[in-house]
């Protein structure tokens, strides 16, 4: 049959799609790959991606990769024109599910013990039974992981039972770098191996984004699938560059988006953000309402609105609130929505806009607690400076990887003082050298050259990492926040 595998243009979505691919071809099918334009099909199974996907391939069994569970619509129309479809998802369900040959999604029954799975993971899950069921010589599954952990981390889905293994071991094969795209990718990140989740994260996730975010997610998922050198090395810089210019686009968005969130929200009144505007590029709309429920803590969703009066919007949820849920509520006043309960998409219509944010706020204080929108920094432990050496860092080793359903724990130490100037890094960051009592330590403080440092001595959260230094490996201590010192209730 001509199968087309359909998917999604992000982190997940790519690595889904290309794990999925890998296996087909140790089968000898050979599926074609469609990934659809954020810019001018949006998310997923729509209408327009779907219209393209047809005239371009005419596909007999068409698998939607990290989308489709809420496609009702457009799954039937496939349907009409002879099209069998699998999904292959793990975005929440709506009322109905779409008709279609399976929809395997570890959210469509209650009790499914895989729920924290990302699609990556589902994926991972129907290569492996189909191993079973039909074993290929000279394909390794295992040497696979890698995929699976670049997209559970990057998915912020929870680290929690078997997510842990797969981005444990998913690591170490991203360590070993057997995939030419992804040890490039390593290079121009700036990772050292052993890599940890936070390096998928902050590092080689945002670059394989990047694409998606800008353009097209082909580039990144060409990385991924290259067994060629020199092209991983011209794919890796160039989405290294649309990482650069992803981050200035960003930095736009997000001063005139906080501007406007300054000038009427009330912290006592508002229990959730929405802000919107023309122009404002749908790439980076959720990096945006993540920094703003960040800063503000309030469930935040950011709209941009094209020349016709549709908008994109992402949003960002705080604990205690679903974003699915809280849409829900506010149903009547969109086109479509869908996601998870940490992190949405929605498409609205410019003259709703209004409508919305109050039945979006409005939904938000009904759902939350006044307790959980109290901004709170949890301490998991105290420790004092004469603690922090090399057998606290391995035995913290042991507790990753570290994300959503598995923090990594901060710390916190009482009556500290500095011994030095404040020196600033990049502009923006802050390298503190301390003393308590008679031990020294040093520690960055990111984002911290914009706060104003009180009066010593300081009461210091922080979290602890291994950092490499002329060879040598030491601990290094990461500033969440400072205090002046005052006694702990």
């Amino acid at each position: 049959e001509r199968i087309v595998l359909f998917g999604d243009y992000d982190v997940d979505g790519v690595t889904s799609l290309a794990l999925l691919a890998e296996m087909l071809r140790a089968y000898r099918a050979d599926p074609q790959l469609f990934l659809p334009l954020r810019m001018d099909e949006g998310y997923g199974l729509s209408r327009e991606s779907v219209e393209r996907c047809w005239s371009e391939h005419h596909p007999q069994l068409l698998v939607a990769v990290d989308c489709g569970t809420s496609s009702i619509a457009e799954i039937e129309e496939l349907n009409r024109r002879g099209t069998d479809v699998i999904v292959l998802d793990h975005h929440e369900p709506k009322a109905a599910l779409p008709d279609c040959i399976a929809v395997v999604n570890p959210k469509i029954v209650d009790d499914c013990v895989f729920r924290y799975l990302c699609s990556a993971g589902v994926v991972f899950k129907l290569c492996h039974a189909l191993l079973k069921r039909r074993p290929v010589s000279g394909f390794d599954l295992k040497a696979q992981l890698d995929l699976v952990a670049l997209g559970t981390v990057a998915d912020i889905v929870p680290l929690e039972r078997e997510n842990r293994l797969l981005v444990h071991h998913g690591s170490r094969a991203t360590t070993g770098a057997s995939r030419p795209g992804v040890r490039k990718l390593m290079e121009v990140a700036g990772v050292r191996a052993p890599i940890c989740a936070e390096d998928i994260g902050f590092r080689l996730g945002p670059r394989l984004n990047a694409a998606g975010r800008l353009a097209s997610a082909e580039a990144a998922l060409r990385l991924l699938l290259t067994r060629d050198e020199d092209e991983a090395t011209e794919l890796a810089a160039l989405l290294d560059v649309q990482n650069r210019e992803r981050q200035q686009v960003e930095k736009e968005i997000f001063a005139a988006a906080d501007e406007e969130v300054g000038r009427g929200f009330d912290e006592q009144r508002d229990a959730a953000i929405v802000v919107g505007a023309r122009g404002w590029h749908p790439g980076v709309l959720g990096i945006v309402a993540s920094r703003l429920t960040r800063k503000y803590h309030r469930p935040t969703i950011v709209i941009g609105i094209d020349e016709e009066g549709s908008g994109k919007g992402s949003g960002r949820s705080i604990e205690g609130l679903s974003l699915v849920a809280a849409l829900d509520r506010c149903g009547e006043w969109l086109e479509k929505f869908g996601g998870h309960e940490m992190a949405a998409g929605l498409t609205i219509r410019e003259e709703k806009l209004a409508a919305f944010k109050d039945a979006f706020r409005r939904a938000a204080g009904e759902m939350l607690s006044p307790e959980a929108l109290q901004a709170r920094l949890h301490l998991d432990h105290e420790l004092t400076f004469a603690e922090l050496n090399h057998d606290l860092l391995r035995w913290h080793e042991l507790l990753e990887p570290f994300g959503s359903g598995n923090l990594q724990p901060t710390f916190f130490a009482r009556e500290v003082e500095p011994v030095a100037t404040p020196q600033v890094v990049k502009d923006k960051h802050l390298v503190l050298r301390m003393r308590q009592r008679n031990y020294h330590a040093r520690g960055i403080f990111f984002d911290g050259a914009s706060s104003e440092l009180p009066k010593p001595p300081w009461d210091v959260a922080f979290r602890i990492q291994s950092d490499e230094y002329e060879g040598e490996k030491r601990l290094q201590m990461h500033v969440q926040a400072l205090r002046a010192a005052a006694p702990f209730e």
